[in-house]
């Protein structure tokens, strides 16, 4: 919002202030400056000349010398001007009598006294462009010659800024979106007098009137809901001509350019009161009514712009009887424009519901001043009074009759809102010490009113609904600088990470400590990477959410396993020629909860199940005794030792004789992990053996133990048996230290693999299996006989549970 401080003293008098102070002051209680202008200030040494004598210049045909009378003395000045005569008035730079000071023009012209042809010239004629303006400023001056004046109240020697009102300021403020009261010269005026604790004056517009009656012109009909008001009144014998000067500059100093009387009425208005409005040319208006409704269906409307927009039922216009001749709150229509020969005018002063003029601005993006502030909420009750300031200024500019009556279309009056009154509770939540008088001061100062313990709010105030807000109003105009420091006083807790957090951090340091990179990859994936890393189509994998609004196909799909996409990373590292790479990562998945269709949109607030899972993969770095060695160590870093390991032959992403999974005591399924599927492996580029593993870390946390115990180191030595073992092709091994772990014998202290044969020295069908098993007492030194004894308990469990027998 661009303020002008000319405009603003119609209702405030801030005269004596100086403009940073105005700025920081504003600032400080709540309306943000970003910037200020001073216009006009760029021009220096420009007065009003009169044009006493011209002559020919004696040495060029297209120059001619004038002398100029400033009230106080004469100058020669040559000019190629051809719209000179004597007795006109006309701008001149020129530099005060006895000085050697220049003349400034706009764009940083600078004139000096110098000659043409041989000729003194002792300053320069000016035209609208080096006076900064245009056509539309200053309509009739010509674009190509000197500005005139004499159609002007001057005369020799006045300052060209008095002439042509140049100089202003123009203050720019950010105006926030709760607060589109701000979005007006008024709205300001009410900040500037509770800032600076100034009177205010606001004037209720006067309109004479002349005979006839609106309702004999023009009929409203309100067809939806989207508007709450509709105003309109009628204008004839409308004079369409440019806007007085004083006019014309206000809205030059907001931003907003000239056209002529009846629409920069409209403009005014609008910058004035915060209100847009618009005006229909009467004899456009088909069957001589208007009626707000919804568009129709690929209905075609052609804007002011001369654009073709094609609008759709949720958009509201104004029409006639026929078609549309207005976007409500956007921009009207070719079809009912303000011409130089409109001679009847039909004002519009509405409320339009500010969701549907923002969804409307943005679907045909043509955003307007209009729509900018219909969009953030406008009061109702300001329709009538900015219609009334139209008509009045319509009266004051001799634009036209205004036909008695006005046509009020309001069915539900907007309902006064209140807050209670809780001085103690306000100063309790501010930290200050105001008197209840003060405070009241205050609030009245910002227009609200304080009666019987209530805050009656504003009309225009929406964003003030409750005790908070009423704080806010009380100390942004109090001064936040002056509420003082105090210190906090509050329990203090000692701070830290949650439990799962510090959980899955550790076990991302530990897996670093092995060797491995921790990655991270997308929770989208595309539907196909489930068949490339190998799942049948009736996996149960593949049922898998879908998101609403995807990027692309290729992120359409929300994971169930974050095997594809360490495979996906793992050929990335593979085509660039990496020789190895061992790679980890805290993968989220998404699984959908049993019974709920798996279509995102149809979910009925329910949520899928979402996992993390600790996925290794690896190539070129080991096999698979090293992929078991990785999920042993997650499982030591958890403290977790009940685990055994049962091998797995169905799933196809894996080899069917190189797969296990990882089972607690309880029967709970911790993950899996092994080599590549060589089918699989064929999908990708992988020449190599590739290994993996996918690990739930949330039931992995729910086992884990938190408190080691501390174990002394053994005081006596340890005693080794290693001996082969004969048993079926299906017995694992983990089957066989399971059995040996279980037989009772309290000195086996550990078990360890360390050779698995198959050949033709053994009978078809059978493996060799051998083990080294270390026997220990607590308290004293084992005897042979103790350790043979031990031995033999465990040779036999053995051979009863398994039918294992010693290899000969």
């Amino acid at each position: 919002m661009i303020l002008s401080l000319k405009w603003l003293h119609d209702f405030i008098d801030v005269s004596d202030i100086d403009i940073k102070t105005f700025c920081e002051d504003m600032t400080v209680s709540g309306s943000k400056v970003e910037t200020y202008e001073e216009l006009g200030k760029e021009i220096e040494n420009v007065r009003v000349g009169l044009i006493t004598k011209i002559e020919q210049h004696p040495d060029a045909e297209r120059l001619v010398i004038c002398q100029v009378n400033f009230g106080d003395r004469d100058l020669q000045i040559v000019t190629a001007a051809k719209n000179v005569f004597e007795g006109a008035l006309v701008p001149v730079a020129v530099s005060p009598e006895g000085e050697k000071v220049v003349a400034k023009l706009a764009h940083g012209v600078e004139i000096k006294t110098g000659k043409l042809r041989g000729v003194t010239s002792e300053g320069m004629f000016c035209s609208i462009e080096e006076l900064g303006l245009d056509t539309h400023d200053m309509p009739g001056a010509p674009t190509d010659g000197i500005l005139i004046l004499n159609d002007y109240p001057c005369k020799a020697g006045d300052d060209i800024h008095d002439v042509l009102m140049l100089s202003d300021t123009a203050v720019e403020f950010e105006i926030t979106p709760n607060r589109p009261d701000c979005l007006s010269v008024i709205g300001l005026a009410r900040e500037t007098s509770a800032t600076f604790r100034r009177p205010l004056n606001i004037p209720t517009p006067a309109v004479k009137g002349s005979d006839g009656n609106v309702r004999d012109y023009v009929n409203v009909s309100v067809d939806s809901k989207k508007c709450s008001r509709y105003c309109a009144r009628v204008v004839k014998n409308v004079k369409i001509a440019p806007s007085p000067l004083w006019l014309r500059m206000r809205l030059r100093a907001a931003g907003v350019r000239p056209i002529n009387n009846i629409v920069d009425i409209t403009n005014y208005v609008m910058i004035e009161y915060g209100q847009p409005m618009h005006a229909f040319d009467y004899s456009c208006l088909d069957g001589h009514e208007i009626v707000v409704r919804e568009a129709g269906d690929g209905e075609i409307f052609r804007t002011l712009d001369s654009q073709e927009r094609a609008l759709t039922p949720d958009m509201l216009v104004i029409a006639d009887k026929d078609r549309p001749v207005g976007i409500a709150g956007v921009m009207g229509g070719e079809n009912s424009e303000i011409t130089d020969s409109t001679q009847t005018v039909v004002f519009e002063s509405a409320c339009f519901d500010g969701s549907s003029v923002r969804i409307t601005a943005k679907k045909l993006g043509m955003r307007t001043e209009s729509s900018a502030r219909f969009e953030k909420g406008l009061d109702c009750e300001n329709c009538l009074p900015a219609l009334q300031r139209a008509c009045e200024l319509v009266e004051l500019l001799g634009a036209g009759e205004v036909v008695d009556g006005i046509i009020d279309v309001y069915p539900e009056k907007k309902p006064v809102y209140t807050v209670p009154f809780e001085p103690e509770k306000i100063n309790r939540f501010l930290g200050i010490f105001l008197s209840p008088d003060n405070m009241k001061e205050i609030l009245r100062s910002l227009c609200f009113d304080v009666e019987d313990g209530k805050v009656i709010v504003p009309s225009y105030r929406d964003d003030v609904r409750c005790m908070n807000d009423v704080a806010e109003e009380i100390v942004r105009i109090y001064g936040y600088n002056k509420i003082e420091s105090s210190s906090i006083i509050a329990q203090m807790t000692q701070g830290g990470l949650p439990a799962d957090v510090k959980f899955r951090e550790g076990l991302s340091e530990h897996l670093c400590a092995l060797g491995l990179d921790e990655i991270c990859t997308f929770t989208f994936i595309p539907a196909r990477i489930y068949t490339k890393s190998g799942m049948a189509e009736d996996d149960p994998r593949r049922k898998s959410l879908e998101i609403a609004n995807p990027f692309g196909e290729d992120t359409k799909t929300l994971r169930t396993t974050s095997v594809p996409s360490m495979l996906e990373i793992l050929e990335l590292n593979y085509n660039r020629s990496n020789p190895t790479a061992s790679l980890f990562e805290m993968a989220k998945v998404f699984i959908p909860r049993e019974g709920v269709v798996t279509n995102i949109h149809g979910l009925e607030g329910t949520l899928p199940d979402e996992r993390i899972k600790v996925t290794v993969g690896f190539y070129g770095a080991g096999g698979f005794s090293r992929i078991k060695g990785v999920c042993e160590e997650i499982l030591r870093f958890a403290g977790i030792d009940n685990a055994k390991y049962v091998a797995v032959t169905d799933d196809p992403t894996f080899h069917p004789g190189r797969c296990a999974k990882i089972v607690l005591a309880d029967g709970t399924d911790l993950g899996r992990f092994g080599e590549l599927h060589p089918v699989t492996r064929e999908n990708y580029t992988f020449s190599c053996p590739v290994y993996l593993a996918e690990l739930d870390l949330e039931l992995i946390r729910e086992h884990s133990v938190s408190e080691k115990k501390y174990k002394p180191l053994p005081k006596f030595p340890a005693v080794s048996r290693d001996f082969s073992l004969v048993c079926d092709e299906e017995i694992e091994v983990g089957t066989l230290e399971e059995a040996m772990s279980s037989c009772g014998v309290k000195i086996l202290e550990s078990i360890t693999l360390f050779d698995v044969y198959r050949g033709s020295q053994l009978p078809e069908g059978k493996k060799s299996v051998s083990f080294s098993v270390m026997l220990r007492a607590a308290d004293h030194t084992l005897t042979v006989d103790e350790a043979d004894k031990a031995t033999k308990k465990i040779l036999g469990t053995l051979e009863y549970k398994l039918g294992v027998t010693i290899r000969s």
